[in-house]
C-alpha cells in the first residue's frame, strides 16, 4: 500500500507535525510522545532496512534501486521511515535525467549551478516517491586514480565543502539529504577490508573539513564508510561518529551505514553512533532483539537511535514543499540545465593557433573528421550505484551531426589508419578518447569471505561464503566494473590514434572523457587543442558540440591537479589491507616537492580573456575574512571566470604551498570590469593542536588568482591577531 513519503495524513506522525508546526510542542516533546507509542519491535524496526536480506538481493539483482530502499516505516502510527534513493549524478529510480557527474560539476566552481542541479534532482527523486538521497559525495582522494573519483567533488577541502553544501541547499526543500562516506573512503578496490591509519591531526585538517562544512549547511544523514580507520571500522567507530560528527561539530541529524557490509558489531554499533543499518534485515535483525532483553542493548540507547530518526523524519515534514507532478522527471528544464551544465563544467586545457587562428572554436563552414572509440557512445561513467538510467542520452556524434550534416565525417574505432585518411581530407579533426565504466568505477572486487558472511544464513559458514565470493568476482569481471586505476594515462592504442590523427591535420582536437586525474603527456603537445569534458551527462553531446562550434564558452576550471607523471603524486597499493594517508596530496603536494604541474589546481582556458587586479581583504571575522578584487574580461566576447583566493604558506621543505581559501565564479561582457568581494575561509590554515584549532598570528600572504601557482597572480597580506 502506498504511503505518503512525507506525512501520511491524518496519522499519529501527521499529528505530531502539525504540533510542531503550530507552536503547541516542541520537537523534542513531540518526539518523545511518539517514541512513547513504539513497542520493542517497533523500536528496533528503526535500526535497519525493511527488506529481508534474501528478497533485497534479489531485487538488487533485477535492477539497484529501481524503487526506494525503505528502513523504519511503521504504518501503524504513520511513521514513513527512510525511503532512499542514491545517484550522484542523477536519481537512480526509474528513468531520470543523468546530470554530469559531480567532478565535472565541480569543475564549474559554481555553487549556485549545483544548488540548481541538486533542487532539480530532488525534485524528481521526491517525484517517484524517495524522501532521501544519498548523492552527496564529498571524500577527498588521497591518491589519483580513485575508482569513484567522479562522484566527489575533486581534490580541495574548500571546493569540496562548498559544493557539497550546495546540494544540500538545493535538495533538503524536496527530501532529506546524505552525504558520504564519512570517512576516509577513497580506494574501490579495497573498500570492504582496508584498513586506513592516519594522524589526527592530518585526519582533522585534510579529510574531514569538507564533511563538517556540509554539516554545518543543514545535512540530515551522514553516511559511514566501509573502510576502517586506524583500526575501527568507520561503521562502529566511535571517535568518528560521536566524537568528532555529535560532540565536536554539534550534528544533530542521524548515521546510517554504507549499504550490507557497512558494520561488523551490530549491539556495540548502537553506543558508538551508527543509527541505521542499511538496506536489509541482516546482523541488527538477527542480534538486537535477544541484546535487549537480556541487557546488552540499554533501551535508552534504542531510543536515541529513534530520536535521531523520527526528528529528521519531523523536521522535513514541515519544511518539505508539496510533492511535484511526475512529469517534472527529465523534463525540458532539468535536460537543458543538464546541457548547460555540461558546458560550465568542461575544462579546455589547451587551445593553440592552428593556421592563424585558434583552433577552437570551429569555424564554419568546415568539414570535420569525427575520430575515436567514443564518439558514439552514450558515456554516463560508472555502471554501480550511481548509475542513472536517462530515456535518452546524446552522443557526440549526434550532436556534430545534428549541426554539420554531411561536411561530418565519422570514423569509429582506434585504427588510426582511417582515421588519419579522414582526418587528412578534413578542416578540423575531433578525436574522442579516454575511459568509461571498463576502467574507472564502483567495484565488487574487494568483497571477500569475511564480508561475504556478514550476509547471514547459509552464508554465515565460511565455505559457503568462500564460494559466493568466487561467484561474486566472476560476476563482477563480466559486468566489467572498472574499480581503481593503476595507470593514469590513455590506453596506447587511444594515444597512437592521436598521434597519427594530429600528423595530417594542424587543426586537431582532442575530447577527452574520463572521471578523474588523466595524464595526457607527451601526445597533448602535438595537437591543438585539448578538451577535457569528463562524463558530460545525457546532453553531453549537445553541449561538447556548443563548445566546439563557439556557441558556448568552455567555462570549467580544473578541480584536480594534473601531473606530469602519475609518480608526482602520492601512489598507494589499491589491493593493500592497509595504507597511510598523508598531509601531501594534489596540488599541495607539487607545491611542497617543488615538482611543478602539467595542468595546476584551479586550471582552465575560455574563449576569452580576464584579469584580475586591486586586491584588498579584510579583517579576521572569527574563522573567515574577505577578498576584494577588480575583475575585467580583456577580450572580444562574454565568457565566465572562476577568481581563486589562495593563501601561501611554506611547508617543512621551506616551499610554498598554496591554499584555497575562497573563490568566485563570475560572467562578464566583452570589455567590462566589475569589483566582487569573496568570502574567504581560515579553516585551511588552521592547525590541530591538543584537541583545539588554533591560528597562528602573524602576517598571512593571500593571492588572487586563476589557478594555483598563477604568475599572474596579485597579492596583499593578512594580519592574523593571536587567537584569531
Amino acid at each position: 500500500m502506498a504511503v505518503d513519503p512525507i506525512c501520511p495524513p491524518g496519522s499519529l506522525f501527521a499529528g505530531a507535525v502539525d504540533a510542531v508546526g503550530d507552536g503547541r510542542s516542541t520537537l523534542d516533546v513531540a518526539v518523545g510522545e511518539l517514541i512513547a507509542q513504539l513497542t520493542d519491535a517497533e523500536l528496533l524496526w528503526l535500526l535497519d532496512g525493511d527488506l529481508t536480506v534474501s528478497r533485497g538481493l534479489r531485487e538488487m539483482s533485477q535492477r539497484y534501486n529501481k524503487i526506494p530502499f525503505e528502513a523504519g516505516r511503521i504504518d501503524r502510527l504513520g511513521i514513513p521511515g527512510i525511503r532512499f534513493t542514491d545517484g550522484p549524478r542523477g536519481v537512480a529510480l526509474g528513468s531520470s535525467t543523468a546530470f554530469p557527474v559531480a567532478i565535472a560539476r565541480a569543475a564549474t566552481w559554481d555553487p549556485d549551478l549545483e544548488r540548481a542541479v541538486a533542487e532539480a534532482i530532488g525534485a524528481e527523486a521526491r517525484a517517484q516517491g524517495a524522501n532521501l538521497w544519498a548523492g552527496i559525495c564529498v571524500n577527498l582522494a588521497y591518491s589519483p586514480g580513485w575508482g569513484r573519483a567522479q562522484e566527489s567533488y575533486g581534490e580541495d577541502p574548500v571546493l569540496l565543502g562548498a559544493m557539497g553544501a550546495a546540494a544540500v541547499e538545493g535538495a533538503n526543500p524536496w527530501l532529506m539529504s546524505c552525504v558520504k562516506h564519512f570517512a576516509l573512503n577513497s580506494m574501490e578496490e579495497a573498500r570492504f577490508r582496508v584498513d586506513v591509519g592516519v594522524d589526527e591531526d592530518v585526519l582533522r585538517e585534510v579529510y574531514l573539513p569538507h564533511f563538517r562544512t556540509v554539516v554545518d549547511a543543514g545535512v540530515d544523514c551522514v553516511m559511514s564508510a566501509y573502510n576502517s580507520v586506524n583500526g575501527v571500522w568507520a561503521g562502529q567507530n566511535r571517535h568518528l561518529l560521536t566524537d568528532v560528527l555529535r560532540r565536536d561539530w554539534g550534528f544533530t541529524g542521524f548515521v546510517m551505514t554504507d549499504f550490507i557490509w557497512g558494520l561488523r558489531d551490530p549491539v556495540g554499533s548502537v553506543a558508538a553512533g551508527q543509527d541505521l543499518e542499511m538496506p536489509f534485515r541482516q546482523q541488527r535483525a538477527a542480534t538486537l532483539g535477544a541484546a535487549l532483553t537480556d541487557g546488552r542493548l540499554a533501551r535508552t540507547e534504542v531510543e536515541r537511535v529513534a530520536r535521531r530518526h523520527l526528528s529528521a523524519q519531523i523536521r522535513l515534514a514541515l519544511r518539505a514543499r508539496p510533492t511535484p507532478p511526475s512529469d517534472v522527471v527529465v523534463c525540458d528544464r532539468h535536460r537543458e540545465l543538464a546541457r548547460e551544465t555540461a558546458c560550465r563544467g568542461a575544462v579546455l586545457l589547451r587551445n593553440e593557433d592552428a593556421d592563424g587562428r585558434p583552433a577552437l572554436p570551429l569555424a564554419a563552414p568546415l568539414r570535420v573528421a569525427l575520430v575515436g572509440p567514443l564518439a558514439d557512445r552514450a558515456n554516463q561513467g560508472d555502471v554501480g550505484s550511481s548509475m542513472v538510467s536517462p530515456p535518452s542520452s546524446v552522443t557526440i556524434l549526434d550532436g556534430l551531426r545534428e549541426r554539420l550534416g554531411s561536411r561530418l565525417i565519422h570514423v569509429g574505432g582506434t585504427d588510426p589508419g582511417p582515421a588519419a585518411s579522414a582526418a587528412r581530407d578534413a578542416d578540423a579533426a575531433v578525436v574522442v578518447v579516454g575511459l568509461s565504466s571498463v576502467d574507472e568505477g564502483e567495484s565488487m572486487i574487494g568483497v571477500d569471505t569475511a564480508s561475504t558472511q556478514l550476509l547471514g544464513g547459509i552464508a554465515r559458514f565460511r565455505p559457503v561464503a568462500a564460494v559466493m565470493v568466487r561467484i561474486a568476482a566472476r560476476v563482477a569481471r563480466l559486468k566489467k566494473f572498472g574499480g581503481d586505476r593503476r595507470d593514469l594515462r590513455l590506453p596506447p592504442d587511444q594515444v597512437a590514434l592521436i598521434e597519427a590523427v594530429a600528423v595530417v591535420n594542424a587543426r586537431t582536437i582532442v575530447v577527452v572523457i574520463g572521471g578523474g586525474t588523466i595524464v595526457v603527456e607527451p601526445w597533448d603537445a602535438r595537437v591543438g587543442a585539448v578538451l577535457l569534458a569528463w562524463y558530460p551527462g545525457m546532453e553531453g553531446g549537445h553541449a561538447i558540440t556548443d563548445i566546439l562550434l563557439g556557441d558556448a564558452e568552455p567555462a570549467g576550471r580544473l578541480p584536480v591537479a594534473i601531473p606530469h607523471r602519475q609518480t608526482d603524486l602520492p601512489v598507494v597499493d589499491w589491493s593493500a589491507d592497509r595504507v597511510r594517508y598523508g598531509r601531501w596530496w594534489g596540488q599541495r603536494k607539487l607545491d611542497r616537492d617543488g615538482v611543478p604541474a602539467a595542468y595546476p589546481f584551479g586550471f582552465g582556458l575560455g574563449y576569452t580573456t580576464f584579469a584580475i587586479s586591486g586586491l584588498d581583504v579584510s579583517g579576521v571575522d572569527r574563522e573567515g575574512f574577505t577578498a576584494a578584487v577588480t575583475v575585467t574580461n580583456t577580450g572580444v566576447r562574454p565568457g565566465r571566470h572562476v577568481v581563486q583566493i589562495y593563501a601561501a604558506r611554506p611547508a617543512d621543505t621551506g616551499r610554498t604551498v598554496h591554499h584555497l581559501v575562497g573563490f568566485r565564479s563570475v560572467h562578464l561582457d566583452a570589455g567590462v570590469c566589475e569589483r566582487i568581494a569573496i568570502n574567504c575561509s581560515l579553516r585551511p590554515v588552521q592547525r590541530w593542536r591538543s584537541g583545539n584549532f588554533t591560528l597562528e598570528a602573524g602576517d598571512l600572504t593571500v593571492l588572487a588568482a586563476s589557478h594555483a601557482g598563477d604568475p599572474d597572480a596579485v597579492t596583499s597580506v593578512l594580519t592574523l591577531p593571536p587567537d584569531a
